[in-house]
């Protein structure tokens, strides 16, 4: 908030402090102007995010601010002031580029939320250029790092999928690359320039899963002392993302249907239903079909999710990219961390290229980034590879699976996968989950479960 800069501009000098002062109590960067010129000048010489204009002034009018700004930076945001008999104007502002109006005499509390949707509609323009660019880098359709007929058959499926409305499961092993293939999808799409929105459903508490969806209002439950806007509502108009879709609970399943088959919804302790148009993809790491046998996903959601089914392979099932990726990643960890490495040894290639990847393509990344970072030569060799790659067990003899009685073996092997895992991904418990097939919910009742850090 401290770095978001606004410019108000009035004639009217009491209006213009009152807005000023408002604003910087709230926490902006504020500078005023008392004269369409006055601001027209600071836009051109000063970095501003926003610019909130009356309508109506007597040298250069809101309407001649808002196009010398646009023409100055197209990225800097307008909101225009105006008198409620003068809304005529303000919509002819919006036509030529204004996001917002709001009517005089200015409600504050109206004022702070047009200008708080205005800062996340730009930090998510701004995450979108950096969505935009990843994709650009790692996942083009026409350029993905392959020469994997299974891959190319999956990316076929995800281009042809993009220019259409129809929800999309990807299906896959953690670490294949799920997230990146969705927002690959929704950059091919006619939603490129809206918002992508993910949402992870293993990583959130159970109780709290409708009120990330849908946002709640205030005062909807202990805590909950403002408004917020849901995953749903942030992607209007985009695509949202919705990752390990296998957590998501029976009875917020229900209500997710009926987002999918209405595009409405309400908020968390309200009644007032929010319509929304967004495009659905969701990934999971788990056979859905066998949830639905098992009663623990429901078969009416499974089958509006399953409309286009993209399936991508392991990495043990597309070995003849490893060479690929692994030129690809070491170039990039190079640049990264200045260093001249040039390639990588016959002895050490042979042992990526026999190593199965449990975490799939991440984990090689995370592999070469490591060995790129401990390489003391302008050649990665065996020795510069993690132990666990060379084959070598690490921390594992702590548990003793010989003795004791059946339960305590079973506990003591899980605590051995569990302890491999957490080294492999250098404690990151994300990274673990993925390595163990299991959800970050899992893990962290097991890591509870045996008192484990």
């Amino acid at each position: 908030m401290s770095k978001y800069s606004v410019l108000v501009v009035d004639d009217e000098a009491a209006q213009r402090e009152a807005l000023s002062g408002f604003l910087k109590k709230k926490g902006y960067q504020v500078s005023t102007a008392q004269s369409g010129k006055e601001a027209i000048e600071k836009v051109k010489n000063a970095p501003i995010d926003l610019v909130l204009t009356d309508l109506r002034m007597p040298d250069a009018d809101g309407m001649e601010v808002l196009q010398k700004t646009k023409e100055v930076n197209p990225d800097v945001d307008v909101i225009v002031m105006t008198a409620f008999g003068s809304i005529e104007g303000a919509t002819n502002a919006m036509k030529d580029g204004a996001i917002d109006f709001i009517t005089k005499p200015i409600d504050l509390g109206q004022l702070e939320m047009t200008l708080t949707r205005a800062l996340e509609r730009k930090q998510l323009i701004s995450e979108n250029k950096r969505l935009r660019q990843l994709v650009d880098e790692r996942l083009q359709f026409g350029g993905i790092i392959t020469k994997s007929r299974i891959m190319e058959e999956a990316l076929s499926i995800a281009s042809r999928a993009a220019f259409s409305k129809a929800t999309i499961l990807i299906t896959g092993e953690s670490g294949t690359g799920k997230e990146l293939v969705a927002k690959a999808i929704h950059f091919a799409s006619p939603r490129a320039e809206q918002p992508f929105i993910a949402v992870n459903m293993a990583a959130l508490p159970e109780n709290l899963v409708e009120s990330e969806l849908f946002g709640h209002e205030k005062g909807a439950f202990t805590g909950a002392d403002k408004l917020r806007k849901g995953r749903f509502e942030m992607a209007n108009k985009g695509t949202l993302f919705i990752d390990e879709v296998g957590d998501v609970p029976l009875n917020t399943q229900v209500k997710l249907l009926r987002v999918l088959q209405e595009q409405q919804f309400e908020r968390v302790g309200s009644a007032e239903p929010i319509r929304v148009d967004v495009r659905v993809i969701a990934a999971t790491n788990r056979s859905l079909e066998e949830m639905v046998r098992n009663g623990t996903f429901r078969e009416d959601f499974y089958y509006r999710l399953n409309v286009v089914k993209i399936h991508l392979p392991a990495l043990r099932e597309r070995r003849a990219d490893i060479p690929l990726l692994v030129n690809h990643f070491l170039k990039k960890f190079a640049k990264i961390n200045s260093k001249d490495i040039s390639g990588i040894s016959k002895e050490a290639m042979d042992l990526l290229m026999k190593y199965d990847y449990p975490g799939n393509v991440r984990e090689l990344e995370n592999i070469i980034e490591q060995s790129v970072v401990l390489c003391r030569d302008d050649v990665i060799t065996t020795a510069d590879l993690p132990p666990h790659v060379r084959g070598e067990k690490i921390g594992m003899d702590q548990f003793d699976i010989e003795n004791g009685t059946f339960q305590e073996r079973v506990e003591a092997f899980e605590k051995r996968l569990i302890t491999d895992a957490l080294q492999k991904a250098n404690g990151v418990q994300t990274r673990a989950a993925e390595i163990l097939g299991m959800s970050e919910r899992h893990l962290r009742y097991k890591l509870q479960k045996y008192g484990m850090k």
